[in-house]
């Protein structure tokens, strides 16, 4: 007796109680406030979403009506940090890949409600998140080998990408001409020299109030979204233009530092106001002497750019003025005219112009513009003129045409295109569970889970368009069975039909994106076991 007493000593001295409450608590309250956020999203996914009208709190009330779910979580006021991961989730979506911005918080959402079954039956967190390693990189796999590739002149498959991104939105009964529009645009200026590459700040888009969105159209050129100078009759039509795009201001020189200066002697004033003159005039007379004919003024924050005075004598030499150009758009519009910004009078000289056919001022909807067409030796940029019947409408196709420009560049960047319709999510959830048996241990028991995770897509878009999730769902997967890798849910018909054939295709950087970023997000959740906070 006294021998089994003396052996089970140290086996006590081993067994130690340690306290999880707490780390279960955290852990549980950041899933709850992580899929939260998803299950408000949930509802905007698919062609039959739903949108959502956001409301601001301050004075200014401001209203957005949207079903992009990256502009829907940047607009929530999310406070609990769990939470926010899965808005900045969104907003990761939104920069690699520009669209799926509600399939991935969904996901995640998904895959966090597993996480959390597991956890539940006595799953260890960083076998979980270890396991949602794994089956992320299977699952890129998976989705490389359902890849059609296509080439950057079948404009027909990119118009097609353009139109799956833009029939959840707001404005999808305008996707047959916004989704061409978006494809010549993006196609207008990739280089050639560099035909992966393609930069959306390349693109400019203009959004003007007045007519339908049916209005919008892509201009070869340039527009200013504001009327030219009338200030002293200046010309409003130019022919055979040649433009000058200036940095420096044509009004009188202020001091360096605040001080006044007192003029007690009319003489004195007038010297000072024919100085001005002819300090002026002379600037005048040099521009006018380099040939310019339209002139682009940066706005200035140090002094005026132009005055009355100097409108009236660039009026007087037929010169056309556009002034208050913005400082960020110098950069675009000196692409576009292929010419070189003048900082300084003194180097004003004919070989840093730009030259175009026209320049024009045009009524648009109910303000003007200035248009600028014809432009010789124009660079890769293009313009996009957004019309609409109000604000909301036009902020909404301002969002989707984004959208299907981001879908486009994704084409550029990666040649390959998916089908859409939840095909892929359930080729992926059904390949995944048949690895997960061939696997040991708790690591086939998590990827099992996850796998069935995936399946939330397919049961979304059904649920939206109002078909039966279930039995959609199960039919979905019995042709997959069948090996109908292309067979997804057809919301127009409500049924299964292989979604290729009805050009629902979508690239395939946005689904890869997708599954990797929401994995990551939700292993990142799980290993969170404790909130520190600090003063």
């Amino acid at each position: 007796m006294a021998a089994a007493a003396a052996a089970a000593a140290p086996s006590r001295k081993t067994e130690t109680y340690t306290d999880t409450k707490r780390r279960d608590d955290v852990r549980g309250a950041n899933i709850a406030a992580a899929r939260a956020v998803a299950d408000a999203v949930r509802t905007s996914l698919g062609p039959r979403g739903m949108d959502k009208m956001i409301c601001s709190g301050d004075q200014a009330q401001e209203v957005i009506i949207t079903n992009d779910g990256a502009t829907i979580l940047s607009r929530m006021a999310l406070l609990q940090p769990a939470a926010r991961m899965l808005a900045e989730l969104s907003r990761s979506q939104d920069a690699a890949a520009g669209d799926g911005t509600t399939t991935v918080v969904v996901l995640a959402g998904s895959l966090l409600r597993r996480a959390q079954s597991l956890l539940s039956a006595g799953a260890h967190p960083t076998a979980a998140a270890d396991a949602l390693h794994r089956l992320a990189t299977r699952a890129v796999e998976i989705l490389h080998g359902m890849a059609i590739p296509i080439e950057l002149s079948d404009r027909e498959s990119l118009v097609k990408s353009a139109s799956t991104a833009l029939n959840s939105k707001v404005v999808s009964q305008y996707s047959t001409l916004l989704s061409p529009l978006a494809v010549d645009a993006a196609l207008s200026v990739v280089d050639p020299a560099h035909p992966d590459l393609l930069d959306l700040r390349d693109i400019r888009i203009i959004k003007k109030l007045g007519g339908t969105v049916d209005d919008t159209e892509l201009v070869t050129g340039l527009i200013f979204d504001k009327k030219a100078s009338h200030a002293a009759g200046g010309p409003t039509r130019v022919e055979n233009a040649k433009i000058a795009v200036i940095q420096f201001q044509i009004s009188p020189p202020k001091t360096d530092i605040e001080q006044s200066v007192i003029v007690s002697d009319y003489a004195q004033m007038d010297r000072i106001l024919r100085e001005e003159r002819n300090y002026i005039l002379g600037m005048v007379k040099k521009i006018k002497a380099a040939g310019c004919n339209v002139l682009l003024i940066q706005k200035s924050i140090l002094r005026d750019a132009v005055t009355d005075l100097s409108l009236h004598y660039l009026a007087k030499a037929k010169i056309l003025v556009v002034k208050d150009v913005e400082r960020d758009e110098m950069e675009f519009i000196t692409k576009t005219l292929n010419c070189l910004p003048i900082a300084n009078i003194e180097h004003f000289r004919t070989d840093k112009l730009g030259y175009a056919d026209v320049v024009e001022e045009i009524s648009v909807g109910e303000g003007k513009v200035v248009k600028i067409t014809g432009i010789r030796d124009m660079g890769r940029t293009a313009t996009v003129v957004v019309r609409g019947s109000n604000q909301l409408v036009i902020d909404e196709a301002e969002r989707s045409l984004h959208d299907a420009l981001c879908v486009i560049r994704c084409l550029v960047n990666k040649r390959f295109l998916i089908a859409g319709g939840g095909a892929p999510e359930i080729e992926m959830s059904m390949q995944l569970a048949a690895w997960a048996k061939e696997l040991r241990g708790m690591e086939s028991y998590c990827i099992k889970e996850f796998a069935d995770a995936l399946e939330v897509i397919p049961y979304t878009l059904a649920e939206n368009a109002g078909l039966n999730p279930i039995s959609i769902v199960t039919e979905l997967r019995n042709r997959h069975a069948r090996g109908e890798k292309n067979a997804g849910i057809n919301v127009r018909k409500g049924q299964i039909t292989n979604i290729l054939e009805e050009n629902v295709v979508q690239p395939l950087l946005v689904s890869t994106s997708a599954i990797t970023l929401a994995c990551e997000c939700v292993r990142m959740i799980l290993k969170i076991d404790d909130i520190v906070t600090v003063r």
